[in-house]
């Protein structure tokens, strides 16, 4: 088993870029990617659902991976999303993906349809098929319909190239089955960001979220009082963050939109998000004046 400590630490969801015209953005996409370098976070994950893959076309999904990788290859670690509707077109963004060099693959469950155990497996073994990367399953029951059992995970796992799951619902005891399905060869990442501190001490090995690009200092803080058994500090940066992220879903705008406006503050102008997203509202202006300040505020708290 390759070690996979490429794999551990925080790993932002990468955002859909795009330039006035709602287009996808080669520039912005860049400019993103030299912030979150800059930061110091360990990896990316791109085409998921923070970077809108669901409203992409299969060469804008192409672009992105591709403008990602020709900025941060070899400098983190890349994970690329190539779910797709079809197996056909996962297929395509997984060679496309492996071309580029990126570490691993992943990729949600097949969507909209409601198929059984052995459709999925035969999904995600056609991809995995595809190209010799390392796999992470994705699951997110609350947007595909879809959730990973235990058993399905441990028959994956028969593939030596599965090297572990995102793991994106809520109840953090789904991350202790998983680990104790997989145990050391296999790694798992806390995805819902409001229980990243209690996922990583029931059991997940790094984290991947949505909400890492808009405050990363704060995921790489808590991450290392975790590390260090500082339970009591990292929970009350959860606690930070989870009122960051109250917030940040309380706007007339979606989650992504206002994230965005607060990079947009840090410098870093990604545009909007594409329909049917709602972008930001003119009263939501004012009030992300007050989520960078609380952001800032934890920031000063926890991280100097």
């Amino acid at each position: 088993m390759a070690s996979l400590e490429k794999f551990h630490g925080i790993l932002p969801a990468f955002y859909a870029c795009y330039d006035e015209e709602g287009n996808i953005s080669e520039a912005r996409t860049k400019d993103l990617c030299d912030y979150l370098l800059g930061k110091g976070v360990q990896g990316v994950y791109v085409g998921g659902s923070s970077g809108e893959c669901i409203y992409h076309n299969l060469d804008e999904r192409k672009a992105v991976l591709t403008y990602v990788a020709n900025q941060l290859r070899g400098k983190m670690t890349l994970i690329a999303h190539v779910g797709a509707p079809s197996t056909r077109d996962s297929i395509e963004l997984a060679k496309h993906a492996a071309e580029l060099g990126y570490d691993a693959l992943s990729a949600i469950p097949p969507i909209y349809f409601k198929l059984p155990d052995r459709a999925v497996f035969k999904y995600w073994s056609d991809i995995i098929e595809a190209t010799d990367l390392p796999f992470i399953i994705y699951n997110i029951p609350q947007t595909t319909g879809y959730t990973l059992s235990p058993a399905l995970f441990a028959k994956m796992l028969e593939n030596k190239k599965v090297i572990g799951v995102k793991n994106s619902s809520m109840p953090t005891m789904d991350i202790e089955r998983f680990k104790k399905v997989g145990g050391d060869d296999v790694i798992v990442f806390n995805g819902p960001d409001e229980q990243f501190v209690s996922g990583r001490i029931m059991g997940a090995d790094a984290g991947i979220g949505g909400t890492y690009a808009s405050m990363p200092e704060l995921f790489l803080q808590a991450n290392e009082w975790v590390k260090a058994g500082k339970f009591a500090e990292a929970t009350a940066i959860q606690s930070d963050i989870n009122d960051i992220i109250i917030a940040l879903c309380s706007q007339d705008g979606s989650m992504y939109a206002v994230i965005k406006e607060v990079l947009r503050r840090r410098g870093v102008d990604i545009g909007g998000v594409r329909a049917p997203m709602h972008n930001i509202s003119e009263e939501d202006l004012a009030r992300v004046d007050g989520i960078v300040q609380m952001i800032d505020q934890a920031v000063e708290r926890h991280c100097k």
